[in-house]
């Protein structure tokens, strides 16, 4: 299997054509706006690096792992006129594939014409299964030998001498409690690792996995302690490995 992170961007590689991201939150600027501030559209900006980075990769499928827009439950007028618009530039381009996420209630409801839209609990693909994260994966996710899911916004939070803190969004390679997953699916898991994918909308603020006191990430999978994420290894945007989680704690006091 062919798995790589594309360097500085959120963004997965998987066989050299598929393109995977996840959490664009589309219309969460509008919220912002509402609450007063002041931002330019972020849509624009997202397409165009997500073109940037078909062209660069050549890939012919775009995997869009949920949460593509930010209102809860309802569609924002915000959302209706720039998110047909955006996903149908891009499927002019690629395949486009969407997982609902816990934000795209109704999504369905949306023209999006030439774009795939799967059951909530994802879908599998070759050796890979695709799910949101808020979710549990369907049927055929034992199937799968790798599990890749957003929802999460994983990131890591450093701090200095001084106190200063500043967080990094970060990827998680995890290891799977196959005895759990087998116990839950009543059959064989082939599944042997999960890559959770940070956030994709730079407006998104990332949830530190190594802050102490820790708290669960959100998603069923996390909760349950399928996914070990004290033993997950951390990965910054540009490739630093920082090692296992439990390793790099940074304490909240």
């Amino acid at each position: 299997m062919d798995i790589k992170f594309i360097t500085d961007n959120p963004a997965l590689l998987l066989e050299g054509k598929i393109l995977v991201i996840g959490d664009l939150h589309i219309g969460i600027d509008y919220e912002l706006y509402k609450s007063g501030f002041s931002l330019p559209p972020m849509v624009n900006k997202m397409e165009k690096k997500i073109m940037k980075l078909i062209k660069e990769t050549g890939a012919k499928k775009l995997i869009l792992l949920g949460d593509v827009k930010h209102n809860i439950p309802s569609i924002s007028f915000q959302e209706e006129r720039e998110i047909p618009k955006f996903l149908g530039n891009l499927s002019k381009k690629v395949e486009v594939h969407v997982v609902p996420g816990n934000h795209d209630g109704n999504i369905q409801k949306m023209s999006l014409e030439g774009v795939k839209i799967y059951p909530r609990s994802g879908f599998l693909m070759g050796d890979f299964y695709f799910n949101h994260g808020h979710s549990w994966p369907g049927r055929d996710f034992p199937d799968s030998k790798v599990l890749v899911m957003a929802h999460s916004h994983p990131a890591v939070e450093f701090v200095d001498s001084l106190g200063y803190r500043h967080v990094e969004p970060c990827w998680l390679k995890s290891k799977l409690n196959k005895r759990k997953l087998e116990e839950k699916y009543k059959s064989k898991v082939h599944t042997k690792e999960a890559i959770v994918i940070p956030a994709f909308n730079p407006l998104i603020s990332g949830m530190p996995v190594n802050r102490k006191p820790e708290k669960k990430l959100i998603g069923p999978l996390m909760r349950s302690g399928i996914i070990d994420l004290k033993n997950s290894e951390a990965y910054l945007l540009d490739g630093t490995h920082l090692g296992k989680v439990k390793d790099i704690v940074s304490r909240n006091d």
